[in-house]
């Protein structure tokens, strides 16, 4: 049937074409399948509690369950008067099939009910052919589909009816105990699809809720290092301003150079503005304060002793000042550091360690084990992500874990190569000098960085 007389039908007569082709697709297609059955997990709730060597066999429980019901159906059939040896073996064969061939031993085992109905003396469903085929049926639903097993029900009924002239009480007791397995291993089928999918969900949740984390980290330092860049973009647009004033008589080559360096300042200042809009959220207000760098680590440290958490500073080295992005992402790392320190281990101490050396900047923040009746509260783990993020962006090394006393560790580098090492600058000297010279405009830089 096209495609075009399946829409044109009525309601009923698309779901009878429905389920010819559920039932065409289960039964029907691939009946000879190889499809053998997989080994249990060995990374599961119980089994991987069991030791290594046991571990090894008991992945195969299934198997041998399966074979151990085919050994109890020849059983069965040796029960049998006459032609006990095929009563027996022939329908156990089906049974053997569904480790490997699921949907043809079931066409098999209504097969051999037949080939057992002719031979015995017990009527249609022998015992024998009576256990045979209700293990076929649950097997082979537990390893297909629901739909599958209702299709296979079905047929089981319609087949035993055929066979006895219509009257359905001969296979009454085949298809109501098969509907009783069947109806439980649907509920165990769809319970495990269920827990599959909410397990998936979980994954594909927790991924994108790294992703957007590691987003809002990044949008974070963005803003953030925008003041910083905007800064030292307002200098250079100011030198380059007063600059041609402080040379008596300059040539005009050189005036117009500085004259090209200040308008492509204020050009990056505006484009910087433009970049800063993209990634501002809707609710955002720009920081009345400067960015903060490491001399405001003192006033840190006081506001978290005030919370109960007692920190110590200490310093090595030669003292000195460093890149803004480099003292910004510092001061953000400590302050992050000794927040999950209050979170996480409440009543504890803390210790911060600077150290300047050549090369750059050594950072270690260690606390201890919780104390006292305070429990710690769970955290959502962006800290550490926003921390590596800021290591990241300037070239550092970072590590973070559990100490040998319960506590926890930060360990932090952060490279800073003598070339980047600031020079001291005076950019409101030179703005009033351009002043006094009264030939420049003033540029004025306000809390967004504008000029």
């Amino acid at each position: 049937m096209t495609e075009t007389q399946t829409k044109t039908s009525s309601p009923e007569f698309r779901a009878a074409a429905g389920a010819i082709d559920g039932l065409r697709d289960d039964l029907l297609r691939n009946v000879f399948a190889y499809r053998p059955l997989p080994p249990l997990n060995p990374d599961g709730r119980i089994i991987r509690r069991l030791p290594e060597g046991l571990r090894r066999f008991v992945v195969w429980t299934p198997h041998a369950i399966v074979l151990f019901a085919a050994f109890l159906v020849m059983m069965a059939g040796f029960a049998e008067w006459e032609y006990r040896f095929l009563m027996g073996v022939v329908p156990a064969i089906p049974v053997a099939m569904t480790l490997i061939r699921p949907i043809a031993a079931f066409w098999a085992s209504m097969v051999t009910t037949v080939f057992c109905a002719v031979l015995g003396t017990d009527g249609l469903w022998g015992p024998s052919a009576f256990t045979a085929q209700v293990v076929v049926l649950v097997v082979v639903a537990a390893r297909t589909r629901p739909r599958a097993a209702a299709w296979m029900w079905l047929l089981t009924l319609f087949f035993g009816m055929l066979l006895e002239g219509g009257d359905p009480s001969i296979t009454a007791p085949v298809v109501t105990l098969s509907a009783f397995a069947l109806l439980v291993v649907a509920v165990v089928q769809i319970r495990r699809d269920a827990e599959r999918e909410v397990t998936v969900q979980r994954t594909v949740t927790a991924v994108e809720r790294d992703r957007r984390t590691l987003l809002e980290e990044r949008t974070t330092i963005a803003r953030e290092l925008h003041d910083v860049v905007a800064h030292h973009m307002s200098v250079v647009a100011i030198q380059a301003e007063a600059a041609p004033y402080r040379v008596e008589n300059p040539p005009p080559e050189l005036e117009q150079a500085f004259v090209t360096i200040r308008e492509n300042a204020v050009a990056a200042l505006t484009e910087l503005r433009r970049v800063l809009g993209v990634v501002r959220a809707e609710d955002y207000e720009a920081p009345d304060a400067p960015q903060p760098t490491l001399a405001a680590l003192d006033g840190l440290l006081d506001n978290v002793r005030e919370t109960g958490l007692e920190t110590e500073k200490v310093i090595t080295g030669a003292v000195r000042e460093l890149p803004q992005g480099v003292e910004l992402s510092a001061y953000r790392i400590v302050q992050e550091a000794l927040s999950n320190s209050l979170r996480h281990a409440p009543g504890s101490t803390a210790r911060v360690e600077l150290g300047y050396v050549l090369g750059g900047l050594g950072l270690r923040v260690v606390n201890g084990p919780a104390r006292g009746l305070v429990k710690p509260s769970p955290g959502a783990g962006h800290g550490i992500t926003g921390m590596r993020e800021r290591v990241a962006m300037l070239n550092g090394e970072m590590t973070a874990g559990p100490t040998a006393d319960g506590g926890y560790e930060v360990a932090v580098f952060l490279p800073v190569p003598l070339s980047e090492q600031p020079e001291q600058s005076e950019p409101r000297e030179s703005a009033a000098k351009t002043d006094r010279a009264g030939n420049a405009d003033t540029v004025v830089i306000d809390r967004d960085g504008r000029a």
